[in-house]
């Protein structure tokens, strides 16, 4: 159904121009309270470009004449923190790590500070819970099984130096060797000991192979990884004898680490962090549920 067409009259408001099926489009005036705030709000926006950091320029933006800095005002507000914070952290750096959680409310700072130290810096490798990445050198830091020690002191060490970096003098240090890819051991030798592995950590193995393999084992394996597979803390050698497996223990995951070796490296922290932090994780950590 059409609308009825309109005749304007000369003194009705003008069109746009624009007809669509009949109905044109009216060329209203905007009403002036519209207007004026329309030119109030240019204006306000070159007064705020003048007065505030606006305009980008190639190294940095336009400064203001206000000086107004959200950057300055973030480091302001983090240093009143820092003041507030400065005598509980000096005491946490003096503290003997053993002790601190005989101090109710030392060890409440380092657990709250530690827990936001690790978020922001640790949690990437070893997960938001602390339980690590199964199978792909990410250990959970909630079990019994330290390859350097679950006690606070060597954690902190851990945590301060790091392991196998080459920026840290002090960082833990081992080095499996790759006892198939350098000709080491035989294929044959490889399967036999890779059959005694199994058989120390109570999985399905060939019983054949694995009697083979415990010559091979301690002739090759002992030295490090102790004649009972239990491992070695001051080596860095992980105990075989358990059901805990940094990269897997499956036949093949633990074939590929006999022939090709691992070699997992943590960065040092102290370089990157300040000493009251480094104590507030090593203490977070410890007391997750897995320090010795």
């Amino acid at each position: 159904m059409c609308a009825k067409k309109v005749t304007q009259k000369p003194e009705d408001v003008p069109t746009t121009g624009h007809i669509w099926d009949g109905i044109e489009e009216l060329d209203n005036p905007m009403p002036r309270w519209w207007v004026w705030v329309f030119y109030a709000t240019i204006v306000w926006g070159i007064g705020y470009s003048i007065a505030y950091p606006a305009w980008p320029m190639i190294t940095k933006a336009t400064p203001g004449l206000l000086g107004a800095s959200t950057r300055a005002d973030v480091v302001a507000e983090i240093k009143r923190f820092d003041d507030a914070n400065a005598t509980i952290k000096q005491a946490l750096v003096d503290a003997d790590l053993t002790t601190v959680s005989a101090n109710p409310d030392l060890m409440s700072f380092a657990q709250n500070a530690g827990a936001a130290v690790f978020r922001t810096n640790c949690t990437t490798c070893h997960g938001s819970g602390a339980n690590g990445i199964e199978g792909k050198g990410y250990p959970s830091l909630l079990d019994d099984d330290w390859l350097w020690g679950g006690d606070v002191e060597n954690i902190y060490a851990t945590i301060a130096h790091g392991i196998r970096n080459t920026t840290h003098p002090d960082a833990r240090w081992s080095q499996m060797p790759a006892f198939g890819a350098d000709e080491i051991l035989e294929r044959p030798q490889v399967a036999e000991v890779v059959e005694y592995v199994l058989q120390m950590s109570g999985q399905d193995h060939d019983a054949t192979l694995a009697a083979a393999g415990e010559a091979v084992y301690l002739d090759n394996c002992a030295a490090c990884h102790m004649e009972d597979g239990s491992g070695d803390v001051t080596q860095g050698a992980p105990n075989l004898a358990d059901a805990i497996w940094l990269y897997g223990g499956s036949r093949d995951a633990v074939t590929y680490s006999v022939v090709n070796a691992r070699f997992g490296v943590m960065p040092g922290w102290n370089d990157k962090l300040p000493e009251d932090e480094i104590r507030a994780v090593a203490l977070y950590v410890h007391s997750r549920g897995g320090g010795q």
